[in-house]
């Protein structure tokens, strides 16, 4: 990865709005679904916000352009005392993917749980999801659950 330049992962500021709508457009997209345009408004406004509950942002720059995101939350785990980070969206832009982008944004998450006190940090992905698979399999450890939603 010598050829590659270097990424730089930076908390989401609120001039990024756009380059962070985008970016999470084709995430949504990836996944074949949309959110209505309310959604956008709410949704960085949280990421920005003061709530230690609430979600938090990162955004990855690749030659100082915004290459991907991830969003992440702590909460409460009825098994431990410490919270627990999830990690809710990670995304990086197609002409980019292999580059170290995923990896670093889930690094940097994984710091942000240290710094927090916050051991454990999980995410969900779906089966087809094979390249990012890949890079999950190196830097996690697949669980044996299943996810069930209400109908």
């Amino acid at each position: 990865m010598a050829d590659s330049p270097q990424v730089v992962v930076r908390p989401l500021q609120a001039s990024d709005k756009a380059d962070w709508a985008r970016l999470w457009q084709g995430y949504l997209a990836y996944y074949e679904t949309t959110r209505p345009a309310e959604l956008y408004d709410i949704y960085f406004d949280r990421l920005l916000g003061d709530d230690p509950q609430d979600y938090n942002g990162l955004i990855a720059l690749v030659a100082g352009k915004p290459a991907g995101l991830t969003h992440y939350l702590f909460h409460r785990h009825g098994w431990s005392v410490e919270n627990t980070c999830y990690l809710q969206d990670l995304y990086a832009d197609p002409e980019v993917r292999g580059k170290g982008i995923g990896r670093a944004l889930i690094e940097a998450v994984y710091n942000a749980a240290d710094t927090a006190g916050a051991p454990t940090v999980y995410w969900l992905t779906q089966d087809f999801n094979a390249t990012a698979r890949r890079l999950y399999d190196r830097i996690g450890v697949t669980t044996p659950f299943i996810k069930y939603t209400r109908p």
